[in-house]
């Protein structure tokens, strides 16, 4: 067993996490963020968003595994048996090997559906990244993360992406801004103009029989009218907004280009995702998570729990990637973790909280077909005892914020970085074309 407490579900930090549903905000406080600044018209649609990209942001929460994900079998420590003599991913070429990606990194055959969009040059892999906090609790590595404040005080109560979209104009008409589809909107979110969480937007409906829903939204309309401000114009919003996606036919809708998503909770919330971008309603960013990650236990190699959930994962991101192709120049995707797992393998077949990890980015202007992984080649392995961040695990060789910042700058027209990641001076890694 390792030092951290756990079980088959995690260690106990997570678990209590899972249940509290990672501490995001309320649903009450999410109808309040629909509240929008004063300067943003309340016209009909437009259609007219510019060439600035939507973003999508999906959380890996648990911590993902990212050397079994991504395998760096150009390292040969790797294959020490003092690392991982159960747990690594045979190298191309073998029984049960990795897929070559550039002759260092592959990967796993869980993670081989994401080869399409690699070749295509629409994936970019990130290695040896994340947050350079050092911290390996799943809650504050959250919190951290997710207002974007690494090795600073926590005094920010709001997220680097509802800073980003604080600091933009709208797309459209700014009804509804970004969606969170989940059942809370997490960190990253809080202080979005125009959010709300939608856990399942083919059932965002005005709640009760359809007979009465004239008359008892009458009722509701005339109540918060005089209701003080945010609830007020909340209200309105909120209401405006079950319209709207009740525009879109989410129930009958049909991925493109023959895409299939995976039936689970991840591979729905991607084809919501499709449909919403499709839809041209002027929407912004989309946040997504999948949790499970907390693989101290029997976490296997090319079968087992970690196996199926980047199965999961792969599947679901190459649906997405075939399915929005007609919109993959307006849209990138982007990928983390809280923190990545150790490079050991622990008494009980699996990897406790580590430090650097894995990132993705996916789009139609996405420097793809590459990883990026800042100092670590073959003559410098960075799995070396020597090289280890505090001699156990990977090191984060770029900052998540330099990656964000990149495709915030670039993609997404923000040429306010210092809001969204104060006290930080990014460094563009080269993620974007």
């Amino acid at each position: 067993m390792s030092q951290e407490e756990h079980t088959d579900g995690g260690c106990r930090e997570y678990q209590e996490l899972s249940r509290r549903g990672f501490l995001g905000v309320s649903k009450l406080a999410a109808a309040a963020a629909l509240t929008a600044p004063a300067w943003l018209p309340r016209v009909v649609l437009a259609r007219d968003y510019g060439s600035r990209d939507a973003i999508v942001v999906v959380f890996l929460r648990g911590a993902i595994d990212g050397l079994s994900a991504i395998v760096p079998y150009g390292d040969v420590n790797y294959y020490s048996q003092s690392l991982r003599p159960n747990l690594a991913v045979p190298p191309p070429g073998n029984t049960g090997g990795a897929t070559d990606l550039d002759g260092f990194f592959g990967l796993s055959p869980a993670m081989a559906p994401l080869l399409t969009a690699y070749d295509s040059g629409q994936l970019a892999i990130v290695q040896a990244t994340g947050s350079p906090d050092p911290s390996r609790s799943h809650f504050d590595s959250f919190k951290i993360m997710e207002y974007g404040t690494p090795l600073q005080p926590l005094t920010l109560t709001t997220g680097w992406l509802g800073r980003h979209i604080q600091s933009v104009p709208p797309l459209g008409n700014g009804l509804l801004r970004a969606v969170a589809v989940s059942d809370i909107v997490p960190k990253t979110l809080v202080g979005a103009p125009a959010t709300v969480p939608v856990p399942d937007p083919a059932n965002y409906l005005f709640p009760g029989v359809s007979v009465t829903a004239v008359d008892r939204r009458e009722v509701l309309e005339a109540s918060y009218a005089t209701a003080q401000e945010p609830l007020a114009t909340a209200s309105v919003s909120t209401l405006d907004t079950i319209d709207l996606l009740g525009t879109i036919d989410f129930k009958g809708y049909q991925p493109s280009g023959g895409a299939v998503y995976p039936n689970s909770p991840f591979g729905n919330a991607l084809k919501s995702t499709a449909a919403l971008l499709k839809a041209d309603i002027g929407l912004e960013a989309a946040t997504i998570d999948k949790g499970g990650w907390d693989t101290h236990n029997a976490q296997g190699n090319l079968s087992g729990n970690m196996f199926n959930l980047m199965s999961d994962l792969s599947a679901g991101l190459a649906a997405f990637h075939l399915d929005i192709q007609s919109k993959m120049g307006e849209m990138t995707l982007v990928l983390m973790s809280e923190f990545g797992r150790r490079a050991d393998q622990n008494g009980s077949l699996g990897t406790d909280h580590g430090h650097g990890n894995i990132m993705m980015a996916m789009g139609g202007n996405i420097a793809g077909g590459q990883v990026l992984a800042t100092d670590w080649t073959v003559e410098n392995p960075l799995l070396h005892p020597d090289l280890l961040h505090q001699g156990d695990s990977l090191s984060v060789t770029i900052d998540y914020r330099d990656v964000v910042s990149e495709v915030l700058e670039r993609r997404l027209g923000n040429n306010d970085l210092a809001t969204v990641f104060p006290n930080y001076t990014p460094s563009f890694p080269g993620i974007t074309v």
